[in-house]
């Protein structure tokens, strides 16, 4: 690939990493009026979902006809049901920063899934990266660096199931990019509703709120922007390889993490810095590999 082309798909997934970066206000400012980050996801997903639909329904027949779509768009799905909701309840620059022990994922799962042997620097990497988040989820009064909280356990999956998107992004390249897009925006749309009906069921979360206008304006708005967002990363996943894609998405810890400070929705201890240093230094690190 020329450098040019280099350059645009860099440049699509730094901006895949602003839109989900500081999307934790826009949740949270759903939640706040009544609609839980599971249901504002599903329904701004089915937004998407109809719009496509409505441009060029024969996506339908590629999506029954892959199975590859159909685990992307699980991967996918689960993905956004973890990070959505961890950025609304949990201390966001925490969650983010769970979220990308991501690299670590893609490099075991590229090794699996395409076939990329890893180095003896690619595990001196993910030793650096995971040290990194030892240090995150270690607490004073802890005695083991252990996941302590729902927004933890939806970081940590989230963060691996991305990962998964990213290489099958590259696995699925002789499918159509609407097609992998669609798979994408699917498994959004069912998981998070799933899991929305089921969470309202047992009490987890909060039910469906009434309809109003303000609401469905943010729902739309922000699956307008969740749709360019996805096309820059499918975009970009897709044309670079598996670890600079992780590289360049950790730019999202940098959006995340100033926003929310500035934002007064985390606080930044020296424990947590130096466990950012770690994960952002071995995503550097793999970069220049």
């Amino acid at each position: 690939m020329r450098l040019a082309g280099k350059l645009l798909a860099t440049l699509a997934l730094v901006t895949n990493a602003f839109v989900w970066g500081v999307s934790w206000w826009p949740f949270r400012f759903m939640e706040g009026a009544g609609l839980h980050p599971l249901w504002a996801t599903g329904l701004m997903f089915a937004v998407v979902l109809l719009a496509v639909t409505l441009y060029q329904p024969r996506v339908w027949l590629e999506l029954f006809a892959s199975r590859g779509l159909w685990l992307l768009a699980l991967a996918s799905g689960f993905t956004n049901v973890g990070f959505n909701w961890a950025v609304t309840v949990g201390d966001v620059v925490r969650v983010v920063l769970l979220f990308y022990l991501m690299p670590a994922w893609a490099l075991l799962l590229a090794r699996w899934i395409l076939k990329e042997p890893i180095s003896r620097q690619g595990m001196l990497r993910l030793a650096l990266a995971v040290s990194g988040v030892l240090l995150v989820l270690k607490k004073p009064n802890d005695l083991w660096p252990v996941p302590s909280s729902l927004p933890d356990w939806l970081a940590l999956g989230g963060g691996f199931t991305f990962a998964l998107t990213n290489v099958l992004l590259r696995r699925l390249d002789q499918t159509t990019e609407l097609g992998r897009l669609f798979a994408m925006f699917v498994g959004g749309t069912l998981l998070a509703l799933a899991t929305a009906v089921v969470g309202s069921a047992v009490q987890m979360t909060t039910p469906l709120p009434a309809f109003s206008w303000g609401l469905a304006f943010a729902v739309v708005s922000m699956g307008a922007i969740f749709l360019l967002g996805n096309l820059a990363l499918q975009y970009g996943a897709s044309r670079l390889k598996s670890s600079t894609t992780s590289l360049v998405m950790l730019t999202e810890i940098i959006f995340a993490s100033l926003s929310a400070i500035w934002l007064g929705a985390a606080v930044l201890e020296v424990r947590v810095l130096w466990g950012a240093l770690l994960v952002f230094g071995a995503a550097v690190w793999a970069a220049w590999a």
